[in-house]
């Protein structure tokens, strides 16, 4: 039998960071999505209340790959309470031609996180204004400063606005971004503060009662909205998702189930007819993206199969070239 690589998460962070080339990996597979005979079932998912669990379990098969991904990604959110993160998970790489378990990729999240970023930033190159400048960050963990860093891989911001529940973490980050001296960066006591004047804002919250309104949408803003994962959270209100002039998903048949355009749905603000678009048909060039600077934007994100099965085989292969990881064979 082939051996399999073993992978922690400190082999992959040595690997894989916020780069061009992760950019590019999870933008070609937002363009297969829309152009390929892409393989991605619907998310698996498991609720486990009565200790505020979740578990999703995603997958895809990109063609031209050499491997798929199966990711399990836990979330317990009493977790801090006992000392132990939110948020962990692994990959299974395995190979698209014999099934064979390549790889096991135990990142505990990073790579998710990663991703996540990345399609962020894809988001905003395809959507938001080329001489975007000022940033709304509504949310203060870690993706915030993952969304940032992608961000500026692909705009040139020099001001940021942070807002989020928790005041002293708000204050945290602001003086975390602000160290280096090439940001402005202002702390907010209020959504509202946030959003005055900005020119992308970027939601990275677990909230389950919208942050975003109508009377926050601005001309020439764009939103990338990446925490509404699950049915119940939410973080743009259906006013204002159905306010905007061009609404694109990463995926339309998650996010009527799982994102923003669920609420709008189910609130009767919008209907699945009114020609949305996914961002692998705007980056393809089937559907059209922005079309004048005045336009509002928004990018739905509720993270793709597609995704983890890219950084994964990216992680893998830079992984196999700096000779990382334990092999063992089963």
């Amino acid at each position: 039998m082939p051996a399999t690589t073993l992978l922690s998460e400190a082999n992959l962070r040595a690997c894989v960071s916020l780069d061009h080339a992760v950019l590019e990996a999870i933008e070609q597979a937002f363009f297969l999505l829309a152009t390929a005979a892409v393989a991605m079932p619907p998310i698996l998912r498991l609720d486990i209340p009565e200790h505020h669990g979740e578990v999703d379990v995603k997958t895809a098969y990109l063609p031209g790959l050499d491997r798929f991904a199966i990711k399990v990604s836990p979330g317990f959110f009493d977790n801090p309470k006992l000392g132990l993160p939110s948020l962990n998970g692994m990959m299974m790489l395995l190979s698209a031609r014999t099934g064979l378990l390549d790889a096991l990729l135990l990142d505990n999240g990073y790579l998710t996180a990663v991703r996540t970023a990345a399609a962020g930033a894809v988001a905003a190159r395809w959507l938001s204004r080329d001489d975007s400048r000022c940033v709304a960050l509504i949310g203060t963990g870690e993706q915030a400063r993952l969304q940032l860093r992608a961000l500026r891989l692909v705009r040139s911001i020099n001001a940021v606005r942070v807002w989020g529940r928790d005041a002293d973490k708000v204050a945290a980050l602001c003086d975390e971004l602000g160290r280096d001296g090439s940001l402005h960066v202002q702390a907010c006591t209020s959504v509202d503060e946030a959003m005055h004047g900005v020119d992308i804002a970027i939601t990275c919250t677990p909230s389950c009662e919208p942050l975003i309104a109508a009377r926050h949408l601005q001309p020439g803003l764009h939103i990338t909205a990446m925490g509404s994962d699950a049915e119940h959270k939410n973080e743009i209100a259906p006013e204002a998702l159905a306010a905007v002039d061009r609404y694109v998903a990463d995926r339309l048949s998650q996010t009527r189930v799982l994102g923003e355009m669920h609420h709008a749905l189910k609130a009767g603000l919008i209907n699945e007819e009114r020609g949305f678009s996914e961002l692998g048909q705007v980056i393809s060039g089937l559907r059209p993206g922005r079309s004048a600077a005045s336009e509002i934007t928004l990018c739905d994100l509720t993270g793709t199969g597609a995704q983890d099965t890219a950084i994964a085989n990216l992680a893998f292969e830079r992984a196999l070239q700096a000779g990382k990881g334990l092999q063992f064979n089963s």
